[in-house]
């Protein structure tokens, strides 16, 4: 039933969403347990600390290259707005993240549009967990939400 609704949907089209999940049924024994998860207002203390980043980055590079930064911060907000060359940039990897992606999208037939958008979830994720820069738990968590993208068409 999956395969013939998503058999509907282009390639191109999925190609556009960033991430691409699939969210399994909870079990009853997680529900019940006593494992506390990270809280509603612990997560959005780290979506705005990592907006906040995302924002001083684009302002900065804003500023250096026409020297209005009120104009910079208006043309781009977020990680997902980078164009080719701000990814070129800003998401530079390591040499074992740059062979798990270039395995990756190898392995699953990824196109050029994914590779970007891989890139820039990652970003986003390292924003979310603090980091500098992309590490390779970053690039393996993004990839892993691309699972939808070869699992029921291709």
């Amino acid at each position: 039933m999956i395969q013939r609704y998503v058999s509907k949907v282009s390639g191109p089209l999925l190609d556009r969403i960033d991430i691409h999940i699939e969210v399994p049924a909870v079990q009853y024994k997680e529900l019940r347990g006593g494992a506390a998860a990270e809280g509603s207002a612990e997560i959005r203390a780290r979506v705005l600390k990592a907006r906040e980043r995302q924002h001083a980055r684009f302002l900065e590079s804003g500023a250096r290259s026409d020297g209005n930064s009120r104009t910079a911060s208006r043309a781009i907000f977020a990680n997902a707005q980078m164009s080719t060359q701000q990814i070129r940039t800003y998401c530079e990897l390591s040499s074992d993240a740059e062979r798990m992606l270039e395995r990756a999208m190898q392995q699953q037939g990824l196109s050029a549009r994914a590779h970007d958008r891989i890139l820039k979830v990652a970003r986003t994720i390292a924003d979310l967990d603090a980091a500098e820069g992309i590490a390779v738990k970053h690039i393996a968590e993004a990839i892993q939400y691309r699972t939808l993208d070869r699992s029921y068409w291709a």
